[in-house]
């Protein structure tokens, strides 16, 4: 038997051995081959009134189980798909939420609106019916930007929604902010586009479905997130049914990052489809549908100004944003870069004065909802660019301006003037160890070296921090067996190795060896309780809950094993895996226990889910002004994550999330064509992704505060390094190109953005 571990140790990660010899269970890989093909029918147009869809012809053609549309869904009383987060105007009205059918009545409002459902044996045969619809949609005027939507006399994308105006939203104290800008010394100002990106994970989305008729029972197995939020909203809000007559699975899944989290017209009407038919369906979502059905994110026009005072201190900030919520309200959407950008406004910094201002539009455009960093990584560009431009202007250096405003240790908990509470932080000392590791001193002659050789090197910093979230709704049941112990947990991983981190902290708690314990996750029928995966929580809220659950364990086995021993419980004591009567040689083990009478242990989650972790990012990159390309040639994280589990573990997160903010920085942009509604960046022909040679070395360090918001000091990070490096890249090539008289450049930062904007100067 393997010695027990503890917290902190760079184990690998169990699932790697499975998944990487294709055993892994992906929903496409486990659908059984005689489900019926499912084909969605999409809108091709940004905007029309449907006026004719006919289906006789196509339900006609062989092979062709069902077609269904909209009225269908009218008929059988289908309801809308919610928002579960909501944000209000400051006369306390709910954002606006017009109704979102899985099949839209009347009118679609993207190019991807789904306005049929075609079943067949094969999906040629969907594919060769879909040709036979008669669809005929009066094309209307479509917008695309929030300026386009909110200007005066715009085209209505929903006709009760004035204006397409979803929410006039705001956050902070106006009338300190506008003192603080009255004694003012100085205002920097600076105005970004954020552009509208698109997750492109490796496995696409899917589902299928079974039907047992002796228990009226539908199955969907699919790739999500979380299994239950989704189910609760479609028994209750959507299709109306109990509980128990309806199954959500999620098995192994291929990468989340967000757009996985809400819950989506497909697997709903999959589910609504298969009790009408009583036969098991199967769908996969092709790679350009994902860009036109996934939900997209960091759509925002945002302004903002930072008052200081004559020594260089922050006194206030502004921002005012327009934000694209496209054509409907997703899940999360309301709060995403409203809150999203109120979590992190205030960076690392002492800002005593924050006022936020947002206009948030409907458009002719994919909803947007959470993609990783949830509306965060575009705050942070925006107030890191803005502190460089300050500093600039007042005759400091970027790291000068930064020093002087950074928060103290004896700051924390520090009460943002945006509304939240950054519960522990160090933040010079993080500041002074990423300057170390940086280099920062021989950065100059580096800089020299690069313009010797015909090239212009800049230095870039981004200060940042992450709001953790999510859903709470944890029951963690721990089951003892006489071969190891089971656990289910309500999260729900893709990809982040949480069979490893979980059965890490049993295996710590209870003195076991990792190899005995096995976490389940993703089944409604087992595992009623859970909110899934997002906001860079589930170690918060599962690992905290596992450690109680574990404290169960023991409290129920000591009852069991002074039984067995004949002893008072008082007189037991549990250690490395077993139970023994103090001061003698008398014990039993828990497995031994369990296989004279299993049991088990149960634990709801108990603490806060919010924790602020911290990071700094150092980037230095090589600007050709030949070509406006741009090689990063170093990238340094620092971050402080709390008491960390698996350092392992949390480098993969660091560099991942790294990599992702790396391609928001320099590449990723889904491009509309503004007059048509046309998605110009819908495969990956149009849509760049950061590639292997893309990527430099990256450096990763850590340190630790423990946050006091959870019993075990634990922070999250899968997302922190995503909101982190896109300010600091961008920081880097600004600076670089500082000799040309270049201010600023918006995402992404592309080679021939920046080589126009060298020759414009």
């Amino acid at each position: 038997m393997n010695a027990p571990l503890q917290l902190g140790q760079p184990i690998t990660r169990r699932e790697d051995a499975r998944l990487l010899t294709g055993r892994g269970r992906y929903a496409d890989n486990t659908a059984p081959a005689d489900a019926l093909a499912v084909l969605f029918v999409r809108s091709p147009h940004a905007h029309a009134r449907l006026a004719k869809v006919a289906a006789a012809a196509a339900l006609a053609a062989p092979g062709v189980a069902a077609v269904y549309t909209a009225r269908d869904l009218q008929a059988d009383k289908v309801g809308h798909l919610p928002a579960i987060s909501e944000i209000k105007d400051e006369a306390g009205n709910r954002h606006r939420e017009p109704a979102h059918l899985p099949m839209p009545v009347g009118k679609v409002r993207h190019v991807g609106d789904i306005v049929a459902m075609i079943v067949a044996g094969t999906l040629d045969q969907a594919r060769d019916a879909a040709e036979l619809l008669e669809i005929d949609y009066d094309v209307l005027p479509a917008v695309v930007t929030a300026a386009q939507a909110l200007a005066p006399g715009a085209p209505l994308i929903h006709d009760d929604v004035p204006g397409n105006l979803m929410c006039r939203w705001g956050k902070g104290d106006a009338a300190a902010t506008d003192a603080a800008f009255a004694r003012a010394a100085h205002v920097a100002k600076l105005s970004i586009r954020s552009p509208r990106q698109i997750v492109h994970y490796m496995e696409t989305r899917a589902a299928w479905s079974a039907y047992d008729a002796a228990q009226d029972l539908v199955t969907v197995t699919f790739s999500s997130q979380g299994v239950q939020i989704p189910h609760r909203l479609m028994c209750e809000r959507v299709l109306g049914v109990a509980k128990d007559k309806l199954r959500l699975i999620t098995e192994d899944v291929g990468g989340g990052f967000g757009p996985k989290y809400p819950i989506y017209p497909e697997p709903t009407l999959i589910a609504w489809a298969t009790r009408k038919l009583r036969r098991g369906l199967r769908w996969i979502c092709e790679r350009g549908e994902l860009a036109q059905s996934d939900s997209h994110a960091r759509d925002l026009l945002a302004s903002a100004e930072l008052a200081l005072d004559v020594e260089g201190r922050f006194l206030g900030l502004r921002v005012s944003a327009q934000a694209n919520y496209g054509a409907y309200v997703s899940m999360f959407a309301p709060t995403i870069p409203t809150t999203g950008l109120a979590k992190v406004i205030s960076g690392l910094y002492c800002l005593p004065a924050i006022r936020i201002d947002f206009d948030c539009a409907f458009t002719n455009t994919v909803p947007v909802d959470a993609i990783r960093g949830a509306g965060k990584p575009e705050a942070l560009f925006l107030l890191e660019r803005l502190i460089d431009i300050a500093a600039h202007e007042t005759g400091r250096t970027p790291v000068e301006l930064r020093r002087l405003n950074l928060l103290d240790a004896g700051a924390m908990p520090y009460a943002a003037a945006s509304g939240y509470t950054y519960d522990a932080a160090d933040c010079r000392r993080l500041f002074d160890t990423a300057l170390e590791a940086a280099d920062e001193p021989g950065f100059a002659a580096r800089r020299a070296a690069s313009e010797a050789a015909g090239k212009r090197r800049g230095f870039g910093i981004g200060c940042h921090l992450h709001g953790t979230g999510g859903i709470a709704d944890e029951h963690v049941v721990v089951q003892v067996q006489p071969d190891g112990l089971v656990a289910s947990v309500g999260t729900q991983s893709q990809g982040q190795g949480h069979e490893t981190v979980f059965a890490q902290i049993l295996a710590a708690s209870l003195g076991l060896p990792v190899e005995r314990i096995a976490i389940r996750q993703g089944d409604t029928l087992t595992i009623p309780h859970g909110g899934g995966t997002g906001g860079s929580s589930s170690t918060i809220i599962s690992g905290t809950t596992l450690k109680r659950a574990a404290d169960v364990v023991i409290e129920r086995g000591r009852d069991l094993a002074a039984e067995r021993l004949e002893a008072a419980p008082a007189d037991i004591a549990y250690r490395d895996g077993a139970f023994e009567v103090v001061g003698t040689d008398r014990r039993v083990g828990l497995f031994e226990l369990a296989a004279a009478k299993p049991f088990s242990g149960d634990a709801r989650f108990g603490d806060k889910i919010e924790s602020f972790p911290t990071g700094i990012m150092f980037c230095e990159v090589e600007v050709d002004p030949e070509t406006g390309a741009v090689r990063i040639d170093r990238l340094v994280e620092v971050a402080d994550c709390g008491i960390v589990v698996n350092p392992r573990l949390l480098a993969g997160q660091l560099h991942g999330g790294t990599v992702h903010g790396l391609g928001n920085a320099l590449m990723e942009e889904a491009v509309y064509d503004e007059e048509t509604g046309q998605l110009l960046a819908g495969t990956l022909m149009d849509y760049a992704l950061p590639r292997a040679d893309d990527t430099p070395p990256i450096a990763v360090e850590t340190i630790v505060t423990p946050s006091p918001n959870n019993f075990l000091g634990l922070k999250g990070v899968g997302e922190l390094p995503t909101n982190g490096a896109p300010a600091a890249i961008g920081n880097a090539v600004l600076d670089a190109l500082r000799p040309y008289g270049v201010r600023h450049i918006d995402m992404p930062l592309t080679a021939h953005k920046i080589w126009r904007a060298i020759h414009a100067s």
